[in-house]
């Protein structure tokens, strides 16, 4: 069962990274790629970490908005001219370069996306907390 969990949240990575970059490259509106893009990027780290946790540690959707809500900060701060690599556009990509409250709620809508969606599948299977 566990070995299903992984690949089920392998697959859902695998989709939500493909999703994520056809926004980046693709997508240009004032909706789905600043915001969309905000929602699924959180989504796609949780499915990440279940890859190697796939049992349920209830404390993984908070821990992923502490740690976007972080990388926001960074941005605050400019943490990546902080680092040097202000000059490199992968970094800036990467880790972003401009802060936004609006950005810290969507990491939360993703993230209870995300906890809302397993806690769905878990009823539909019948599986306790």
């Amino acid at each position: 069962m566990i070995q299903r969990k992984r690949i089920l949240y392998a697959a859902l990575f695998f989709v939500l990274l493909v999703t994520e970059v056809c926004i980046a490259l693709f997508v240009h509106d004032r909706f789905i790629r600043p915001y969309g893009g905000d929602v699924l990027v959180t989504v796609l780290i949780c499915c990440f970490c279940r890859i190697f946790f796939p049992e349920k540690p209830a404390w993984l959707p908070m821990a992923v908005f502490l740690f976007a809500a972080a990388v926001e900060a960074g941005q605050y701060f400019d943490f990546v001219s902080l680092l040097g690599l202000g000059n490199i556009r992968f970094f800036r990509i990467l880790l972003g370069s401009t802060f936004s409250v609006p950005d810290l709620f969507c990491y939360l809508a993703g993230c209870l996306l995300f906890a809302l969606g397993e806690s769905m599948y878990r009823i539909r299977k019948g599986e306790s907390e």
